[in-house]
């Protein structure tokens, strides 16, 4: 029981930040070894904040949960999806070959779908929320080994995907 809580989050029973950053940098590891690429996509709930503000903490954590379950269905088992905190997760997918290209347009993929999964409806009794999520990746090995550092990259590609589907923005527009 203390090593769940200790590697795992409470609320969605998802790995957290310790257990994350164990496993991506024993993916960067073999990686390297294996001559193939890996990814992390960083994922931010939209519009979260405005529903724990609404309808309170209780309905917030329903969504978390459910947004935990999204992410179980739409990976492989040897995938891992970890939850950070507040809104905010992380999906790492290992084993994605060993030519970039093909991993990036696998890992868009895969956000493209994370992303549809996460717009539809959510109900929580009588509450109806229109969920929307901004996803970011980067892949591995890139420029750096570190777990930290490669989680921050993939945080800065969110938050760019974020700048430009905001209202009024198209994508590829500077």
């Amino acid at each position: 029981e203390l090593l769940q809580l200790a590697y795992h989050d409470s609320l969605t029973r998802l790995p957290n930040r310790r257990l994350l950053k164990d496993r991506l940098g024993q993916a960067v590891l073999r990686a390297r070894r294996l001559g193939n690429h890996g990814a992390v996509l960083f994922i931010d709930l939209n519009r979260f904040k405005e529903l724990n503000d609404t309808h309170g903490h209780h309905v917030g954590d329903l969504l978390l949960v459910q947004v935990a379950q999204h992410l179980r269905q739409h990976l492989r088992q040897s995938d891992t999806a970890a939850r950070l905190g507040g809104d905010e997760f992380v999906v790492l997918l290992e084993g994605l070959g060993a030519d970039a290209a093909q991993a990036a347009r696998h890992t868009a993929a895969v956000a493209a779908e994370i992303r549809a999964s996460l717009s539809g409806e959510f109900q929580f009794g009588d509450i109806r929320y229109r969920g929307s999520a901004s996803v970011g990746f980067t892949l591995f090995p890139g420029t750096s080994d570190d777990p930290e550092q490669i989680i921050k990259e993939a945080d800065r590609a969110m938050y760019e995907a974020k700048r430009l589907t905001a209202p009024g923005m198209e994508p590829g527009a500077a």
